[in-house]
């Protein structure tokens, strides 16, 4: 595992429903018990599509997705993101592997 991003940026994808609920329950729970600071958008193609001025504020950060998607959201909104943002696929991956990839500790289920 590694360290924790500098700024974690968590899709719902509310709209599509392409990404598992159980994925995003999980993923959602295990950020927000973590401690970690994230920013949680209900749908970033929604927000893309809307030209939301919220996405130039979020660019300095990372997300959740296919990457070359992400990316191009990101310019069609007219706020590119810097090369070097890390995006991890909720899409494809199961939530422990997510979360290892944002640097979070494995959530301990209680007894």
């Amino acid at each position: 595992m590694g360290t924790p991003m500098s700024r974690i940026l968590y899709c719902h994808c509310a709209y599509a429903q392409v990404v598992p609920i159980e994925t995003k329950t999980a993923v959602l729970e295990q950020l927000s018990a973590s401690g970690v600071a994230f920013d949680a958008v209900p749908d970033l193609c929604e927000m893309s599509a809307k030209r939301d001025p919220g996405l130039a504020e979020i660019a300095a950060g990372g997300g959740t997705c296919y990457p070359r998607a992400v990316r191009w959201l990101f310019n069609a909104a007219g706020t590119p993101l810097p090369p070097d943002v890390a995006i991890v696929n909720m899409r494809e991956a199961a939530p422990a592997d997510v979360t290892a990839a944002l640097g979070l500790a494995p959530q301990v289920e209680a007894s």
